[in-house]
């Protein structure tokens, strides 16, 4: 799509985009915490492996695909070659700990699905990745091959889209089982630091104290949301928006201006004008330039959360001129 020109007059709200960043640093608190308690923080292994019909496709599958790479085994029970894949996949799915999800589908009870995925026979295995369907393979492949294909995925999902998968409970199946298993205490120190510094509009020191935690914890969702606001605001901080909107309409093709009106974009709340800005600017680029603004939108991501619609239409886009 062709972003709409919005203009913006005045200075950048650095006070509410910093609320903003607080208000999501306190979600993912709560949320860390409900997982520490054994809350909806963390998934146990069980939940890696799920049955899917066609009534729930869009849920379990479509949606979820935002946020980890669902691979899709189809399958019936009169299979042979099935009855071998499968459980191969299951416990492939659970070495992986998160960072893949897999959805068993029988076609014989979900003829639709198979008829959309012009399966021809089984077992087929298919991905979806930020609801892009991707064939992987067909008939009961050896261990190795699996492997190799898993960790192309992953990779593809990490590195083009930054889905990072899911957090599992790998202690056990109950409430608060593996709750050592998610960090806490020393970091509580240093997330306050980076919220104090945000308060003193110290940009360098929230980014640095954030880092400090992203060094021993590369996991924590707190952190990895305060840098990547952090790092925003630091972008946009004394920019002159008239002279950057000015600059990116002069030269469609000019992706450093590109990257500056979408960050604009995004502090003035014009979410999906940002999205669009950097998908269209993919769309026309190809080498450094395209990872530059490939890279640059999964950063805004980071800052709207995995779970807004907005991200998860636009995760979709986006593997759409990928692929």
């Amino acid at each position: 799509m062709q972003p709409r020109n919005m203009s913006m007059s005045g200075v950048v709200d650095l006070a509410a985009v910093k609320a903003a960043t607080e208000a999501k640093a306190k979600a993912e608190q709560s949320r860390a915490q409900a997982s520490r308690e054994g809350g909806s923080g963390a998934v146990p292994p069980s939940a890696l492996v799920i049955d899917v019909d066609e009534a729930g496709f869009e849920r379990d599958v479509i949606q979820r695909s935002a946020e980890v790479p669902v691979v899709i085994d189809f399958w019936a029970e009169w299979c042979e070659p099935c009855k071998q894949l499968g459980p191969l996949l299951e416990r492939l799915t659970v070495e992986y700990g998160g960072r893949v999800l897999l959805a068993k589908v029988d076609v014989d009870a979900n003829q639709m699905l198979m008829q959309q995925f012009g399966i021809q026979g089984i077992p087929a295995v298919f991905a979806v990745v930020a609801g892009q369907a991707l064939p992987l393979f067909q008939g009961a492949a050896p261990e190795a091959q699996i492997r190799q294909t898993l960790d192309q995925l992953v990779q593809v999902a990490e590195q083009r889209f930054g889905l990072t998968g899911l957090v599992v409970d790998a202690e056990g199946e109950g409430p608060g089982a593996g709750a050592a298993a998610v960090p806490a205490g020393p970091y509580d120190a240093l997330l306050e630091a980076a919220v104090r510094a945000l308060d003193a509009n110290d940009i360098p020191g929230a980014v640095q104290a954030y880092k400090n935690v992203l060094v021993d914890d590369p996991g924590n969702t707190e952190a990895k949301l305060g840098l990547a606001q952090a790092e925003l605001l630091g972008r946009v901080q004394g920019a002159d928006p008239q002279q950057v909107r000015k600059n990116a309409a002069d030269d469609p093709a000019d992706v450093p201006a590109q990257l500056a009106a979408a960050d604009l974009d995004l502090v003035g709340g014009h979410v999906e004008d940002a999205f669009g800005r950097l998908v269209d600017t993919v769309r026309r680029t190809a080498g450094d330039d395209r990872d530059a603004a490939r890279v640059r939108l999964l950063e805004l991501f980071e800052v709207i959360g995995s779970d807004d619609p907005r991200v998860i239409k636009a995760r979709g886009d986006l593997a759409r001129v990928l692929f």
